[in-house]
């Protein structure tokens, strides 16, 4: 059950956030052809050097790469309703750039709008998040259990192997969600049913040599930097994590989301979606007017800020104190145990 946030306190943040709500048919249109266009001429262009140099085409995977975390922003913003004024609009653009993200869209949207709902919660994890136990959770384990989830989330499994089979092996049969879940289900077979005929028609053009060749390394760059930009927005130190009867939803959104500050150029490529925390305050705004929200409102700009290089320190917090009330890492925990 969710818990209603304050009627004050919803008012006051909607008069601050109302007037960025919804799309703009022009600039989301124009979004889509400066997305789609480049992903497809990279994605080509990395077909075509295979003729030159291998190492050609995975330097064109990394472009090739970011243009495809863009569309999946654009599949993001559909999924929540805020990049056309026309749901069924949206939902037909969304559905089409989950086969090229290899992300079923209305299963994605279903569990998606599950962690915005209860982002922070403690009593409610377990979808469209990053596994995150407590210390106090993780010393009550076996032995086994703690190894595995200490290898879950290695960097190399989390931002490597694991981003890849999450989006390669998972969403083609997602085990963890109800089989009441009909409309996910549908969108899962669906959008499985299309990449075998995508896949079917590459194979036949190109050969199925070249596809993997091209395809894998670009999906290795968009799912890594796909989940490390999930990743640092919500495991910091100084996160947002609370029971259920104490948690609420705009002080998660305000403290338990960075502020990823970005060079203006990754920042575009990545459709701000690291100015992350006024996303969670209302996932009704679109991500080309993040920017504009954040700079007109001085209230937005106290969230805690992380940079690239600053994001390097997260990697090392894998549990949450609840004495402490932070993320620490298995270091500090095992410390702890030996000084008691």
């Amino acid at each position: 059950m969710t818990r209603q946030p304050d009627p004050k306190v919803a008012k006051q943040w909607k008069t601050v956030l109302s007037p960025y709500w919804g799309g703009d048919t022009r600039r989301s249109v124009m979004q889509v052809i400066t997305s789609a266009v480049p992903f497809f001429v990279l994605w080509y262009a990395a077909y075509r050097s295979l003729e030159v140099s291998y190492w050609l085409t995975l330097a064109l995977a990394i472009p090739a790469g970011g243009f495809l975390i863009r569309l999946f922003i654009i599949q993001h913003d559909c999924g929540h309703g805020s990049f056309f004024k026309s749901q069924r609009m949206a939902n037909a653009l969304g559905s089409v750039i989950g086969v090229l993200t290899l992300t079923p869209y209305a299963y994605w949207r279903k569990t998606h709008a599950h962690h915005h709902a209860h982002s922070g919660d403690l009593d409610f994890r377990g979808f469209g998040d990053v596994d995150t136990f407590t210390v106090r959770e993780y010393l009550a384990m076996t032995r086994f259990r703690r190894l595995r989830y200490r290898i879950h989330r290695n960097p190399f499994i989390l931002f490597g192997i694991g981003a890849l089979f999450h989006f390669i092996v998972k969403h083609r049969y997602p085990w963890d969600i109800p089989h009441s879940w009909k409309g996910a289900w549908r969108s899962v077979w669906l959008t499985n049913l299309a990449l075998v005929g995508v896949v079917a028609v590459m194979w036949n053009l190109i050969g199925w040599q070249a596809l993997l060749l091209v395809e894998l390394p670009v999906m290795v760059v968009t799912t890594s930097l796909g989940v490390w930009l999930f990743y640092v927005q919500h495991q910091f130190e100084d996160a947002y994590w609370h029971d259920h009867e104490d948690w609420d939803y705009f002080d998660a959104g305000l403290h338990g989301s960075s502020h990823l500050v970005l060079p203006a150029w990754f920042q575009w490529i990545t459709g701000s979606i690291g100015l992350h925390h006024v996303h969670h305050l209302s996932a009704r705004i679109p991500n080309y007017k993040l920017q504009q929200c954040v700079d007109e409102n001085p209230e937005l700009q106290t969230a805690n800020k992380i940079t690239t290089w600053t994001s390097l320190k997260t990697l090392s917090l894998a549990l949450w104190d609840e004495d402490k009330h932070k993320l620490v890492g298995f270091r500090e925990v095992k410390a702890a145990q030996r000084a008691s």
